[in-house]
């Protein structure tokens, strides 16, 4: 007698459900997606390409200096060079769609996990069901509910990249010292601000490693996402699987590569103090300072009268 559970059959007897039942709230995320990934792709493929080589390259100068600026400059030039602009462009929107979506869903989780013990202890086997379940099961279920095209590669990035922002996020906020916080609560301060005040930036590290993790992850299934017509850089090295293409397949590789990079480099320099904006940054935190410190020292004279003890010889 063959034994067997029907797994399969109750999982898509469900989503046949959620289809017949919510179908238009997933039409309505699906043009949602596809809204926002155009917005992104317009704003990135409407200058010329040299134009937006040339802000990045402003842009690297002042996050980590003149070196990650020519290394992007000459990154983006290779790009432009294997003719995979236009596909870059195409996979830097729908990374920066579902990371963004990502963070904005796994921040707020990881907080209130950080702060509540009972939705931790649920969150925590959630995500590692979303980690460690292949990511090419998500594209299953997003092709039935989303149809082919940007939307389900969307959703799936989602899905698979935003465990980690979660996991860092609540990791972060935990790991406040806990006399930090005890001392806000001693002057009253309400739980809100002592989140938006102390644990959030003591957390800062944290949560933009989790940041920068999502970012990686989502990148990571740009390929994957190609094989459900959602196109860019995953759609040329599907294409050249299915072709042995090597060399379309290296270029489009390669320049994944350069995508990994800058935006690793980018995210990484938050917090770090590299670059010229943090130089000027600090000046002027520093003169600011300097100047509060004048006008207080100024205050504290006009209130002794003006007058400072004479030393005795």
């Amino acid at each position: 007698m063959e034994f067997r559970i029907p797994v399969g059959t109750w999982i898509d007897g469900f989503f046949d459900w959620l289809e017949d039942s919510f179908s238009w709230l997933f039409e309505a995320l699906r043009q949602l997606f596809i809204w926002m990934f155009d917005a992104v792709d317009w704003v990135f493929a409407t200058p010329p390409a040299l134009v937006v080589i040339a802000l990045v390259a402003v842009a690297a100068l002042l996050a980590r200096g003149w070196k990650f600026a020519v290394g992007a400059t000459l990154g983006l030039l290779f790009i432009m060079g294997v003719n995979q602009w236009d596909n870059a462009i195409d996979s830097l929107a729908l990374v920066l769609v579902a990371a963004f979506l990502a963070v904005v869903i796994s921040l707020p989780l990881g907080i209130w996990a950080a702060r509540n013990d009972t939705v931790s202890k649920i969150l925590k086997p959630v995500m590692d069901f979303l980690q460690t379940l292949p990511a090419f099961v998500y594209l299953v279920p997003a092709l039935g509910l989303f149809r082919i095209g940007v939307a389900p590669g969307i959703i799936a990035t989602l899905i698979f990249a935003m465990a980690p922002g979660v996991r860092l996020t609540e990791l972060g906020i935990r790991g406040v010292d806990k006399e930090v916080v005890e001392a806000g609560q001693a002057f009253g301060a309400h739980p809100r601000r002592i989140l938006r005040q102390i644990q959030i930036p003591l957390a800062m590290p944290s949560i933009m490693a989790g940041i920068n993790q999502i970012i990686m992850l989502s990148l990571s299934m740009v390929v994957i996402a190609g094989l459900v017509g959602a196109g860019g850089l995953g759609g040329d090295v599907a294409q050249a699987i299915s072709a042995l293409n090597v060399s379309l397949g290296f270029e489009a590789g390669l320049s994944v590569v350069v995508l990994a990079i800058l935006l690793d480099r980018f995210t990484a320099s938050f917090g770090k103090g590299l670059g010229l904006y943090s130089r000027w940054r600090r000046s002027y935190v520093a003169k600011k300072e300097a100047d509060q410190q004048a006008r207080f020292d100024a205050e504290e004279e006009v209130a002794r009268g003006g007058r400072r003890p004479v030393a005795s010889h």
